[in-house]
């Protein structure tokens, strides 16, 4: 995709983006997940990697999707439709690597995470959040394996990139394209942002719109 192209579909983007976004349900077990008829992508990371403020800095909404107080307390799959008549889906996947939580907690979590990624044919696309401050952790690597066992295709995403120098960066985003050539499924290209400073977002609201293919 030329500059050109890119430029229109982040034009698309931001104008889908500033449209209907409504949530639409909370899903504890695979159960009470949607019709499977529309696109989804889903949202995953580490659960301070700053995920609920990447959704909103996307979507353009101050809080369409609420950061928790405590880490890892989010442990339900979190549904948002995108457009009218709806296009496709956000989801918001619960945190991962909170040290704190019930073994049992963990367990209910990782079952219901991988029975999702591996069973739902809607799924366009999973992006990984890195947070930009630390790189990916092993936590972090373990969640891209799942994804490579699970054949689901995902791009990385560096958050809050503004909170370190840029000569920094530089390094953390090498080593995560380094991190991401290990992995199968893992896209090549990383994406960088800063949902406080814009940083990249309107690149990754382009890129959802490409991935879920409207």
């Amino acid at each position: 995709m030329d500059e050109a192209e890119l430029a229109t579909l982040e034009r698309r983007a931001t104008k889908l983006f500033s449209g209907r976004v409504e949530f639409l349900l909370s899903a504890p077990q695979l159960k009470f997940l949607p019709e499977p008829d529309v696109p989804e992508i889903a949202f995953c990371g580490r659960s301070n990697v700053g995920k609920s403020t990447l959704l909103n800095a996307l979507t353009g909404r101050k809080a369409i999707a609420r950061a928790s107080v405590t880490p890892g307390r989010t442990q339900e799959l979190n549904f948002f439709e995108v457009g009218d008549p709806t296009l496709f889906r956000l989801v918001d996947m619960p945190g991962y690597g909170f040290a704190k939580a019930p073994v049992k907690v963990v367990e209910r979590w990782k079952n219901l995470v991988k029975t999702y990624l591996r069973g739902r044919a809607v799924l366009a696309r999973t992006l990984v959040l890195v947070d930009s401050r630390h790189g990916p952790k092993e936590v972090d690597r373990e969640m891209m394996t799942m994804l490579d066992e699970a054949a689901v295709g995902y791009r990385v995403v560096l958050t809050k990139a503004d909170k370190i120098k840029a000569s920094e960066l530089e390094k953390v985003v090498a080593a995560t394209e380094a991190e991401a050539r290990k992995h199968v499924a893992a896209y090549p290209e990383i994406h960088v942002t800063s949902a406080e400073k814009g940083m990249g977002i309107g690149a990754l609201r382009a890129a959802v719109l490409a991935d879920a293919g409207v």
